[in-house]
């Protein structure tokens, strides 16, 4: 009798400005394990270490791993390997592949987080089947990934695709992080912005659920936000709702300029469903050119929250060429 083989085994990390998720994903895309992780620290030896610490972490109950792909929110440099700049991590010109796989003893594959997110998307997700598809993923920041005739659009240089840093609002507030530019998509509608939303209304109206949260904790943040708007909360609806016509502002220059078949919204911010989505929808239906915003499907992640480690790990797997 000829017992099958086991599903092979690699890692996938998907890493964002604040945190970082991982597992180990087999060829069936069943996560075994997982692990979570918060930037605890400013420096670039930290920052590489949380990586590899938390590689270790799921290696340690999953030894047969073959590989491992990470998601990074950097420029990528994808044929090199090389983290050439970050707006939120201290990885600027890392050879992040070599250097991942010299520390870990194993093949390792890196590209942009967004990247990763939309290569499960479009592989097994809410945008299979699609030639054309658009993600944008709401945490921290924005990250983008494009599909555009059924491979992975990276640009001329490989850096294609940071729809988050695409300006919405001239004269809008400066970007956060190290992006020298101000009114971006991604000051306006990040999980982040959800947040800094929720503290204006909440400093606004102080005998509100937010403004009382506000006095006892001294922050809104973005996650909060959306769990008092699915409690039904009014201010937290509203902010939600504001956010999403934002983004719904962002999203009609996508449309526009791509002509998609979808657009895929991923992210931990997605967990606002359609408190969110609803309202994007709206203002695509009423400011994207009238054939292409008729035709475009706006669709929440098929993998919600985990899309990038997915891909991270479809991507070690079987890669994707460049």
């Amino acid at each position: 009798m000829v017992l099958p083989m086991p599903p092979r085994r690699v890692i996938g990390i998907d890493a964002g400005g604040t945190k970082l998720l991982g597992g180990v994903v087999d060829e069936n895309l069943m996560v075994h394990h997982r692990v979570h992780r918060t930037w605890r620290g400013a420096g670039r030896q930290e920052t590489l270490d949380v990586f590899v610490e938390a590689v270790e972490e799921v290696r340690a109950a999953a030894p047969d791993v073959e590989a491992v792909g990470f998601g990074i929110p950097a420029l990528v440099d994808f044929r090199r390997g090389v983290s050439v700049w970050s707006n939120h991590l201290p990885i600027d010109d890392v050879p992040f592949r070599d250097l991942m796989s010299e520390r870990l003893g194993l093949p390792v594959v890196v590209d942009n987080d967004a990247n990763m997110a939309v290569f499960a998307e479009h592989r097994l997700g809410a945008a299979r089947g699609s030639d054309h598809a658009v993600l944008v993923a709401l945490g921290t920041g924005i990250g983008g990934g494009l599909v555009l005739d059924g491979r992975i659009y990276r640009g001329a240089r490989g850096f294609g695709a940071e729809l988050g840093h695409m300006v919405v609002d001239h004269d809008g507030e400066g970007c956060p992080g190290q992006c020298p530019s101000w009114g971006c998509l991604e000051v306006l509608a990040s999980g982040r912005a959800i947040g800094r939303l929720g503290q204006q209304v909440a400093t606004g109206t102080p005998r509100t659920t937010l403004g009382r949260r506000l006095a006892q904790g001294g922050e809104v943040p973005g996650g909060l936000v959306t769990e008092l708007a699915h409690d039904g909360d009014e201010q937290a609806l509203a902010v939600l709702a504001e956010i999403g016509r934002r983004l719904g502002a962002g999203l009609c220059a996508l449309v526009n300029v791509f002509d998609p078949d979808v657009i895929v919204v991923g992210g931990g911010a997605v967990a606002g469903g359609e408190l969110l989505l609803g309202p994007a929808r709206e203002v695509v239906a009423e400011r994207a050119l009238p054939p292409i915003g008729a035709a475009v499907r706006i669709v929440p992640a098929h993998f919600g929250g985990e899309s990038g480690m997915l891909g991270a790990a479809l991507m070690a797997l079987g890669g994707e060429a460049a």
